[in-house]
């Protein structure tokens, strides 16, 4: 019988941690809180707060189920120990019977606090109104900005990083930290390498980042993400980026690559446009920055080589174009990828770096 109650206690750890930190496994079948209550949640995408505040109180809710879901399920698989019948069971039991109710009470009443007053009563909704008179038009200008699609996410779903254009957000499971902004500047703490990631073959290097808010009610809260994603966020927050500890970020094999393919874009022959040609458009592909490369075949003889002459206005801006070129090499052998070659990404032409000129 000890056997089977090890066994009991065993799988429900394993679950109920599975369920706490869904593993991707769980994600992948559904079995999350955000799954299994989506009809009542509603849509992430249209209304960003408030279904994060109706997420975190189901989560309070559900997790406080966890510790008397054990005690129900070893009554039936010991009944030796006289669990269904609690004034007849040990003192241990009877005090753990206690500490689960009570808890459960707790969390219930909790998730009935916050939605009163229609969830103004939320910790969320809370710290919304501390960057406006209303929570309700916070949340929704932040609603606003979720739904665009150049907004910067990094995480796992229960610890993401979201920066839209205004705001800087990290998703937790009972919570959701938010910082204005222009109110707030970030600072790097500390630095993880790992030489074993499942998101990449050569390790990973993690940042850990303070976000800091001179709004005296947002207390400090930290971010985590991989320093292979730090240039994106940096491009995306306007906030300051303070390194005051000199942290030593890795960069990623795409920036590395970047960096040698500008290097060698620089000693190749500029482009001059023809007099009275248009003013190059955006790039197409980061509708950002105004195209600044031109394909022109320099690397060999008009008719030799596997290059051929591209006859493309520039639509192209010189990172863009190096993430298409090292995206269409063997991802296997980087060391390969500077004398590799790439299509044109407009009209197939094949190219080399010594191909890639910037406008003069």
């Amino acid at each position: 019988m000890a056997s089977e109650e090890f066994i009991y206690s065993l799988a429900y750890l394993l679950i109920a941690v599975c369920v706490v930190v869904p593993p991707t496994e769980f994600r992948a079948a559904g079995l999350t809180v955000q799954n299994l209550l989506s009809t009542w949640l509603g849509s992430e995408d249209v209304y960003f707060i408030h279904y994060h505040i109706k997420r975190t109180t189901a989560t309070v809710v559900v997790h406080s189920l966890l510790p008397i879901g054990y005690y129900i399920g070893l009554s039936f698989v010991a009944p030796d120990l006289n669990l269904q019948t609690p004034w007849e069971a040990n003192t241990l039991w009877q005090l753990y019977l206690l500490a689960s109710t009570i808890y459960l009470i707790c969390a219930s009443a909790l998730a009935v606090y916050w939605k009163s007053h229609k969830w103004s009563c939320h910790r969320i909704a809370r710290t919304l109104s501390y960057h406006g008179t209303s929570w309700r038009a916070v949340a929704a200008a932040i609603d606003i900005e979720f739904r665009r699609i150049d907004k910067f996410t990094s995480g796992p779903p229960g610890a993401r990083v979201i920066i839209t254009d205004s705001w800087i957000m990290k998703v937790s499971a009972y919570n959701v930290n938010v910082a204005h902004q222009q109110d707030c500047h970030l600072n790097i703490l500390k630095s993880e390498d790992h030489s074993i990631s499942h998101e990449s073959s050569t390790g990973a290097q993690f940042l850990t980042i303070e976000v800091i808010s001179v709004n005296g009610n947002i207390k400090p809260f930290t971010i985590r993400l991989n320093s292979s994603e730090y240039r994106d966020l940096k491009d995306k927050v306007q906030a300051p980026v303070v390194n005051a500890r000199n942290v030593v970020i890795t960069q990623s094999l795409t920036d590395r690559f970047l960096d040698a393919f500008r290097e060698q874009v620089a000693h190749n022959p500029r482009y001059h446009l023809p007099e009275g040609s248009v003013e190059p458009d955006p790039c197409i592909g980061c509708m950002q920055i105004t195209s600044n490369v031109k394909l022109q075949k320099f690397c060999d003889e008009a008719s030799q080589g596997e290059c051929v002459q591209c006859y493309c206005r520039p639509m192209w801006c010189m990172e863009c174009m190096c993430k298409w070129f090292a995206n269409r090499q063997d991802q296997r052998q980087p060391e390969t990828w500077m004398s590799g070659k790439s299509p044109c990404p407009t009209c197939r032409s094949k190219f080399c770096v010594l191909d890639v000129c910037r406008l003069a």
